[in-house]
């Protein structure tokens, strides 16, 4: 056993230099359990018991933003975890501007912030917790749906852009009350910086911006990690955003761990593809491990997947990517 702190295995992981062993850290969503702060914590707390994960990624439902706004979802058993929404808020452009900023002490936000606080208050500073951000995209898909959200952004702009403040001012307003709760960083989740959902050029406007805003906030965290979501990614936008942990779907964007590394600037989150870990042996999720730390030298790695684990994800495949570091 390591006497390595995560503290310090992640900071000289980040640093580029080499650690005592690889860290490693796996995240999921959590149906059900994802609707209460109690039961939410608990899931986390055991997962973390079992584990020994460097790092604690505190896995909310994607609708947990955008609830308070009047969005309604049920738990209908995807295995990604993901809920079915059954009515969004955002039917007509207009509609962005009836947006107000949500109070985080109040409804889901602050269920939320009291799954943080149980979860930080239970590990204290022996493993990193990070918060769930949804970009301001993201959740203002959840709002409208991904056509409709679109077909606004690009025919009536102005009341687009109005919506889209109100989220960042909403969001500001959650990372600030998780960080007098003490978390380490958060989780940013990028979901539209892809083609063919977006240009270039209308990611530069709608994406980038309000990105930074929100990474600009927490830069005062030593621990912020960004999650490039599905593949046909604009890699090179993100790459240089200003964060210690870049995760990707590093098997299925055929842009490689080897091939991100010398683009971005603090370390790589991947290396395991999510379905691979999903199949019924462990074999080939060995492999995969072996095969990440191979190509990045042990070094500037987080070890993990390029997304969420299956909630199905058999627990013998989870011991084997755990186990593939060492204690």
């Amino acid at each position: 056993m390591s006497n390595w702190s995560k503290q310090k295995r992640l900071e000289t992981t980040i640093n580029g230099e080499l650690p005592d062993r690889v860290p490693v850290a796996l995240w999921r969503h959590w149906p059900g359990d994802d609707q209460d702060a109690q039961a939410l914590a608990a899931a986390h707390l055991k997962w973390q018991q079992d584990y020994d994960w460097d790092i604690l990624k505190v896995g909310p439902a994607s609708s947990y933003s955008v609830v308070d706004w009047g969005v309604q979802d049920k738990w209908v058993g995807h295995i990604e975890g993901t809920r079915e929404y059954i009515h969004r808020p955002i039917q007509q452009p207009e509609d962005w501007m009836k947006l107000q900023p949500l109070d985080p002490g109040q409804g889901m936000l602050a269920t939320q912030l009291e799954a943080l606080r149980l979860v930080k208050e239970a590990v204290g500073d022996t493993v990193p917790v990070l918060a769930t951000i949804f970009a301001p995209l993201s959740q203002a898909k959840h709002l409208a749906d991904n056509e409709p959200m679109l077909s606004h952004m690009r025919s009536q702009p102005e009341l687009f852009r109005q919506g889209q403040e109100t989220i960042v001012e909403s969001t500001l307003r959650f990372i600030e009350a998780a960080k007098k709760i003490g978390i380490d960083g958060i989780f940013y989740a990028i979901q539209h910086a892809r083609y063919p959902l977006l240009s270039r050029e209308e990611y530069e406007i709608w994406g980038r911006p309000y990105d930074h805003q929100i990474l600009n906030a927490v830069q005062d965290c030593w621990l912020n990690m960004v999650h490039l979501h599905s593949t046909d990614v604009m890699f090179d936008l993100v790459a240089e955003y200003p964060v210690q942990l870049l995760n990707w779907h590093d098997r299925e964007t055929g842009i490689s761990l080897a091939d991100g590394l010398p683009q971005i600037k603090g370390a790589a989150s991947g290396g395991i593809d999510h379905w691979t870990l999903h199949q019924e042996s462990p074999e080939n999720t060995r492999a995969e491990a072996k095969d990440a730390i191979e190509q990045t030298n042990g070094r500037r790695l987080l070890l993990g997947t390029g997304c969420v684990a299956m909630t199905t994800t058999p627990l013998r495949n989870i011991r084997a990517l755990r186990e593939s570091v060492g204690r």
